[in-house]
């Protein structure tokens, strides 16, 4: 299992640096960039696929996309200049309480 959630956590972080990537890539007019950020994609979405082998779906995409978010949201305010706010970490907060909700579902059955 510590394997699956490794993997997982690599997932996250080869998602959060593709999407940090983007605003490079220029609407795709950049193809270098470009690659980087569909080849992280891709390889993100593979780890994952190989994760819920192990991890339940719903569990693995819940932790997946929450994680992947809020480090996004990190990303952009730490290296992008975005603003950060109370609404945006109001926002931040729900989603960590949804993914967390999702694991005690899983974890009752």
């Amino acid at each position: 299992m510590w394997l699956a959630a490794s993997l997982l956590g690599l997932a996250i972080v080869v998602e959060v640096g593709a999407t940090a990537a983007l605003p490079r890539a220029a609407g795709f007019t950049q193809p270098a960039w470009t690659a980087v950020v569909l080849g992280g994609y891709a390889l993100s979405i593979w780890l994952l696929a190989v994760v819920v082998r192990q991890i339940p779906v719903s569990v693995a995409y819940a932790v997946w996309s929450g994680a992947g978010t809020a480090l996004v949201a990190a990303a952009g305010f730490v290296f992008l200049g975005e603003r950060f706010d109370m609404i945006k970490a109001a926002g931040l907060v729900a989603i960590v309480a949804g993914v967390v909700a999702v694991n005690l579902s899983a974890s009752l059955h």
